[in-house]
């Protein structure tokens, strides 16, 4: 199964029963999984090396945000469908409890969600996390310290020294100082671009009381973390972080309806 763009008509094109060497994402019928974050992380489809950008881009827009409601697009919803299916058969999604997902926009997340409901009720619950106020931001100086400031060369001796250390500290407080003063509709971007992105803390946040509740209570069960597009694996990373008052015993898997088997390649 594959999808090609029609250049000329500017339209996307889904073929369920083929695949081509033109496709722009395909789906191999029994799902991707790769170990990320130290999670499993599944993930339905996976551009083609060749697709360029511009069509890369375009193809995201249209599943995020159809210009018809997904209901009335029929390809999209069985795009969305048949990788949901394929999770489902690989991970039986009425064993898990707790659904996590980022606050969005998107329409494929909300369908999404829809659809899941139709394999986990009544157990399944969700929660939402959204983007905390700049001025809440911070960063994770000792993980900074420890995985690269504090590193060796291969003689053994100290990468850096406690100059240079001093010098990068005080970078990255003059950033921090620009992120704490940027606008909450442009941070998301700012925030994403810097090398530093692994280290940058508390960029999302439960959406209310009530979901921090629900996440506090899980205990030693299932929880799935559910995102439409995953690229750089920032924010998955990240609701990662905003979860860790949950326990170890818990068992997380993370899906993404579009994703990369080298998904943390770039994110440090």
């Amino acid at each position: 199964m594959g999808i090609t763009y029609d250049s000329e008509t500017q339209q996307f094109v889904f073929d369920f029963e083929h695949d081509g060497q033109s496709d722009l994402v395909s789906l191999t019928g029994h799902g991707y999984e790769v170990e990320a974050f130290g999670h499993c992380f599944y993930y339905g489809y996976e551009f083609s090396d060749q697709v360029d950008s511009a069509v890369r881009s375009a193809f995201i827009k249209e599943l995020k945000f159809p210009q018809r409601p997904l209901q009335e697009s029929p390809d999209l919803t069985t795009f969305i469908k048949k990788a949901v299916d394929d999770l489902n058969r690989r991970i039986d999604l009425y064993d898990y409890n707790l659904v996590v997902m980022p606050e969005s926009s998107s329409k494929t997340n909300e369908f999404m969600l829809r659809y899941i409901y139709r394999f986990a009720q009544p157990t399944l619950c969700h929660m939402e996390l959204v983007k905390s106020l700049p001025s809440n931001i911070a960063f994770d100086m000792d993980a900074y310290e420890r995985q690269y400031l504090d590193g060796l060369l291969e003689n053994g001796r100290p990468r850096y020294t406690e100059a240079q250390k001093a010098e990068a500290r005080s970078s990255i407080d003059t950033m921090m100082e620009l992120i704490h003063k940027k606008d909450y509709f442009t941070i998301a971007k700012d925030v994403k671009k810097s090398r530093f992105r692994p280290y940058i803390m508390h960029f999302l946040q439960f959406a209310n009381a009530d979901d921090e509740r629900i996440c506090a209570t899980i205990r030693q069960q299932n929880v799935l973390i559910l995102d439409d597009v995953a690229t750089s694996g920032s924010t998955i990373n990240e609701m990662l972080r905003t979860l860790r008052i949950l326990n170890e015993d818990n068992e997380i898997a993370i899906f993404s309806l579009i994703g990369r088997n080298d998904l943390m390649a770039d994110a440090y």
